[in-house]
């Protein structure tokens, strides 16, 4: 892929090399992310959010991630803050916007909506979720820490073995991990849910035709005993029509850790692409596993900064000289760490 301007919608436009060039970028982008340094090399250039759906990490982490890289953002939250709730199409909406930015951060509930904006966009569009569709970048980031984890253990992503478990369904995030995963080989995939809210199956047959292991279950605990990963998820409750639905569901796989002690194996790592449902009746990844050392999703979210900044940077075609306007920091930052 030639990442300047480009849009960034799917995982299907990537392949193996596009992934390991953004990891190599993202790596480049620690010392800034930790405060360490500080550069400019987006000063002057402004990042159009536009949020149509709740969100705390996403919206945050790629705001934060251009200010990080010297550049201004501007935001609108919700249908009920923006034209839209006049009348105004998704094409008037991204002409007018693409005018004000230099580049757009979108999530919309709608399945395919950031992609139809992307066409009236005169400047590239980075999708932060469709319905239930695509997570591009939360994705990316959840191969950059499994990338990271496995480095810790001498291990690469190839062989990797993997349970996903919970709402296979409606879980954007893990629809665009299975693409992803399908890039690498001899994957074995465990995919836990309920019969109702299995892995949709073109992205099973998927998995199968670039020759990955998948197996199907709704058993979680022999399901996670012979797994490097365990990626769990919450019950998308904004998804099904009501809220009794999703309780039918919620909590039917938690992992605690005494679950974690009598089946996982000893460094097993524990994802969630955030948020956790710590409600009483659900807790899919229970508050015990605090402080589980193999517990690596707050290491997921400090490494969508550096995915996050990555992106920008091809995006805008920066890669090569955020060292141009670097420095150091002056205030404290010793208590940060990644």
């Amino acid at each position: 892929m030639d990442f300047s301007g480009s849009h960034i919608l799917s995982i299907d436009q990537f392949d193996r090399g596009d992934v390991e060039a953004l990891f190599n970028v993202a790596d480049k982008m620690v010392p800034f992310a930790k405060r360490d340094r500080i550069t400019k090399v987006l000063d002057g250039a402004i990042l159009g959010s536009m949020f149509f759906e709740a969100s705390t990490r996403t919206r945050i982490s790629f705001g934060s991630a251009f200010n990080l890289l010297g550049g201004s953002v501007r935001e609108t939250t919700g249908f009920e803050h923006s034209a839209i709730a006049k009348g105004e199409s998704l094409y008037d909406t991204a002409r007018v916007l693409s005018g004000y930015s230099d580049v757009i951060v979108m999530r919309h509930p709608e399945n395919g909506s950031v992609q139809e904006f992307s066409k009236a966009s005169r400047v590239p569009v980075l999708n932060g979720g469709d319905g239930t569709n695509e997570h591009p970048s939360q994705a990316l980031l959840d191969l950059y820490t499994i990338k990271n984890e496995l480095a810790f253990r001498g291990r690469g992503i190839d062989k990797l073995r993997i349970a996903m478990v919970g709402d296979l369904k409606f879980g954007r995030t893990v629809h665009s991990l299975c693409k992803l995963l399908a890039l690498f080989k001899d994957i074995r995939v465990v995919l836990v849910s309920p019969e109702e809210l299995k892995m949709p199956a073109n992205l099973v047959e998927y998995l199968r035709e670039q020759g990955q292991v998948v197996i199907e279950s709704d058993v979680l605990e022999e399901s996670i005993s012979n797994v490097d990963i365990v990626y769990s998820t919450r019950i998308q409750e904004e998804r099904f029509n009501s809220q009794e639905e999703a309780d039918i569901y919620r909590g039917r796989f938690r992992l605690n850790q005494t679950i974690y002690t009598a089946n996982c194996e000893p460094n097993t790592v524990i994802m969630h692409p955030l948020p956790r449902d710590s409600r009483e009746n659900a807790r899919e990844l229970d508050e015990d596993l605090n402080d589980n050392p193999n517990l690596a999703i707050f290491r997921q979210t400090d490494n969508g900064i550096l995915v996050r900044m990555a992106l920008f940077a091809l995006v805008l075609n920066v890669e090569n000289e955020i060292n141009s306007s670097a420095r150091d920091t002056i205030w404290y930052t010793a208590g940060r760490s990644l």
